[in-house]
This record gives structure tokens, C-alpha cells and sequence, in this order.
């Protein structure tokens, strides 16, 4: 059979109508009958499909359900992670304030120190963290050692020269797990941290990438500065989108454990500097 008459058939048949009858079974009377085709079906059931699909869309798009899609988060979401990053922040520090108080006030009762010499409940706190801070003779003795050893390191001196006077932030406070290993195809340093520990922009710049990934979890990379790009992964949640400027040590993130290459709590971090990456531990002090 010739193309044309085959297709002209079959455009016929897919057209063709057939009578659906309902009969009276004690008279045989027709009560009602409804002629239909092929083509009637179709259209009947694609309609169907596009109600149904934009009744989902719809209930995902203007209720709360979209909050649980992957990479979406709400401005109402957002505001409230940040503000319990901050509470949580402001609580470490009057926790470590306390707890140093508490070893001032066993330094007393012990004789370590006198009780004249206290004022307030502020210069009892700060008289520890004063003491800390003092540098011992061991330390002076370490560091000028250490300062003629590097005076002639050719390294340290190109990688000053990179940065440019361009000051690091630390990204998170946290343990160093797991070091940069180029051989090993390990591009950053992971940093074991508690969970939903506040995760900084440890640059000026221009958030390039801000997603979610199968093995990585929720990533953020910003753009900086004298071409360096920073890349965090693992994320709980991401505070900020692509295209927000973004200040160093503002919270861009939120360490979590998301992604299927994740062994626990913590934060991978890269920095990436004229296409290569490059050892974080050399420019930030962890």
C-alpha cells in the first residue's frame, strides 16, 4: 500500500467515531448514546494531564511544600538561620566568658590571685584572657628562631606576593580533619565542625555558584579579588544566592552533612587561585 494511502487510513480510522449506546434491557429503547473517536480520547486525556500537572504545580508553588525542594530556600527561612547563627555566636562567647570567670574565681580561692587587685565582675573576666595573651619566653624564643629560619624562604615570599595584602578569613571554627593532597585528588582541606556552625566568606566577592549537588551536598563559590576563588561544600543550608556581594566574614552558609561523599559534620573548603587549586593552609591560619 502507497505511503499517502496508508497515512490517509490511518488518519481516517484515528478519526473514525463510534456510538457508545445505553439501552433500556427490558424495552431494548435507547436511552442515551455518545458518539466518540480516537482522537476525542486523546485530547480528553491530555487535557486531564495538563489540569492535573498544573494543580501540582500550583500546590507546590504557593504553599510550603516548596521549601522542601532541593536548592530552594525562602527569604522567612533564610532571615531565621542567620538570626539563630548569630544567637549562637553571642551564647559561645558569654558561655567562654563564664567559664573563664568560673577559673578566676578558683584562682582566688586558691591564692593565684589576689583579691585587691579585682575590681569588677569585668576586670575578673579579662584579667585570664590578658594572662593568655601574654607571650612567654619559650614563644619569643620559638618565633625569633622561627623568623631567621624563613627570612630567606623563597615560598613564603611568592605567596605573600599572591596575596597581595588580601586578609583571609578563617571559614569556620572547627579541626582540621583532612589535609590538601593534590596526588590524592583531595583539592581542599575538610574542617570538622558542629553542626550548623556558621560558615564566612573568608574574602570580598561575588557568589559565582550557590546549589545543590548529588556528591557534594549544598556548594557556594565566590569570585575575589586577584583572581582567587573560594568553593564550600557540604553545607546545611546557603544563605546566599548567585550574584550577591558578600563581605569577608559575612555568613554565607551553615556546616552540615549533606551529599552522598560525606563521612560526618564538617565543612570541605578549596581556594583556587589563576585556575589552580592551591593549599588553603598556606594562606589561612586554621
Amino acid at each position: 500500500m502507497p505511503k499517502k494511502l496508508f497515512g490517509k487510513a490511518f488518519w481516517h480510522n484515528f478519526k473514525f467515531k463510534y456510538k457508545i449506546s445505553i439501552t433500556n434491557e427490558n424495552t431494548l429503547e435507547e436511552v442515551a448514546g455518545l458518539y466518540v473517536s480516537k482522537l476525542n480520547g486523546l485530547s480528553v486525556l491530555l487535557t486531564v494531564l495538563f489540569i492535573l500537572f498544573a494543580i501540582a504545580a500550583s500546590i507546590i508553588a504557593f504553599t510550603p511544600l516548596r521549601n522542601y525542594l532541593p536548592g530552594y530556600m525562602n527569604s522567612e527561612v533564610r532571615e531565621q538561620i542567620v538570626q539563630n547563627a548569630l544567637r549562637a555566636d553571642s551564647l559561645i562567647s558569654v558561655v567562654e566568658r563564664q567559664n573563664m570567670y568560673i577559673l578566676n574565681v578558683q584562682d582566688i580561692f586558691k591564692g593565684a590571685i589576689r583579691v585587691d587587685t579585682v575590681s569588677t565582675m569585668a576586670n575578673l573576666t579579662e584579667m585570664r584572657e590578658d594572662s593568655l595573651m601574654e607571650r612567654t619566653e619559650r614563644e619569643a624564643a620559638f618565633r625569633k628562631q622561627y623568623e631567621e629560619a624563613e627570612k630567606y624562604n623563597l615560598t613564603t615570599i611568592n605567596i605573600q606576593a599572591e596575596v597581595g595584602g588580601l586578609i583571609f578569613y578563617t571559614p569556620t571554627r572547627g579541626i582540621v580533619s583532612s589535609h590538601f593532597d593534590a596526588d590524592g585528588k583531595h583539592l581542599g582541606i575538610d574542617i570538622a565542625a558542629n553542626p550548623n556552625e556558621s560558615v564566612l566568606a573568608t574574602l570580598d566577592g561575588t557568589v559565582i555558584f550557590s546549589s545543590y549537588t548529588v556528591e557534594t551536598g549544598y556548594v557556594i563559590a565566590i569570585q575575589h579579588g586577584q583572581e582567587f576563588v573560594s568553593v564550600y561544600k557540604h553545607c546545611a543550608a546557603l544563605l546566599k544566592q548567585e550574584g550577591n556581594l558578600v563581605k569577608g566574614g559575612d555568613v554565607i552558609a551553615v556546616v552540615g552533612n549533606t551529599g552522598t561523599l560525606t563521612t560526618g559534620p564538617h565543612l570541605h573548603f578549596e581556594l583556587w587561585h589563576k585556575g589552580r587549586a592551591v593549599d588553603p593552609v598556606n594562606y589561612i591560619l586554621f
